[in-house]
């Protein structure tokens, strides 16, 4: 595999994607996980499709759009999640399908002949250009850059709110500068796995960390690292066997957590059931 990885420049190409991935599912998908934000996370990546339709649209590059797109549903979303209360689930669950149908209507308008955009949906990390590659370091750069320089502000702000707001800090635009961070992420995992399958990914390798650990950094460390091997393995197993890859690697990582879980709970038990014996 390695031999077949150094000879192939788009095995090359999904290797670094896996990386910057994986990169970003260990950063994010634990403070989207934390913050109980998986519902908005999807609203803005299935809302992300409006954008990838207009590019076409309006015939430019379809990302650029997308991102844009991505951004304001995630302001807007944010926004009514704040201020929605018990309507918020159903406002976002309209932003998530309204994305979906406007892509639809943009592709289906747009002049020639229809795009395969399966890609968007389904994800095709073999297929991942030089410009896409570049497009999505960039976003990963700016996701670590924001995150690392102010990590004690975001831990604050993570464990307690509440108490980062009376020490004087701004948690209104750490909330936005979050909900646009969850943005961009979806943008870099969309390419890699698609608009249907990205927030399996975002959440399964930083819930497996939640499970081995409760420090925050640690679980961004482990959280990337899981990312990264389940991928790998999808990676292999879908190149073996020649199956999707983006479903193999949500596979891959779905079957790990089930795995660190039940072995997680055995022990707990085994915990309980000595203490209970020693008292």
């Amino acid at each position: 595999m390695i031999h077949t990885i150094l000879e192939y420049t788009f095995l090359q190409h999904a290797l670094f994607a896996i990386i910057l991935s994986s990169i970003v599912c260990g950063i994010i998908g634990v403070i989207v996980i934390e913050k109980k934000l998986i519902l908005m996370s999807g609203g803005i990546a299935h809302t992300a499709y409006g954008g990838v339709g207009l590019g076409y649209f309006l015939g430019i590059n379809p990302m650029i759009s997308a991102i844009a797109f991505s951004v304001l549903a995630a302001l807007g979303i944010g926004t009514v999640q704040k201020k929605g209360g018990k309507q918020s689930d159903i406002i976002i669950s309209m932003f998530w399908s309204l994305g979906m149908a406007l892509g639809i209507v943009f592709i289906a308008l747009s002049p020639g002949y229809p795009p395969n955009i399966d890609s968007y949906l389904f994800g095709n990390i073999l297929a991942v250009s030089d410009g896409n590659l570049i497009a999505m370091g960039v976003l990963t750069l700016v996701i670590l850059v924001v995150i690392i320089a102010f990590f004690n502000t975001w831990k604050v702000y993570l464990f307690d709110s509440e108490f980062a707001t009376l020490i004087g800090l701004n948690t209104k635009l750490l909330e936005y500068t979050l909900f646009v961070l969850i943005a961009l992420s979806v943008m870099v995992l969309m390419g890699t796995f698609g608009i249907i399958m990205l927030i399996a990914m975002l959440c399964a390798p930083s819930a497996t960390a939640a499970l081995l650990s409760d420090n925050l950094k640690q679980r961004m460390i482990y959280s990337t690292l899981i990312g990264t091997t389940t991928s790998l393995i999808g990676l292999y197993i879908s190149y073996t066997f020649n199956i999707s890859t983006s479903a193999t690697i949500v596979i891959a990582a779905i079957l790990n957590y089930a795995i660190v879980y039940t072995i997680k709970g055995k022990k707990v038990k085994a915990t309980v059931k000595r203490s209970t014996n020693n008292s």
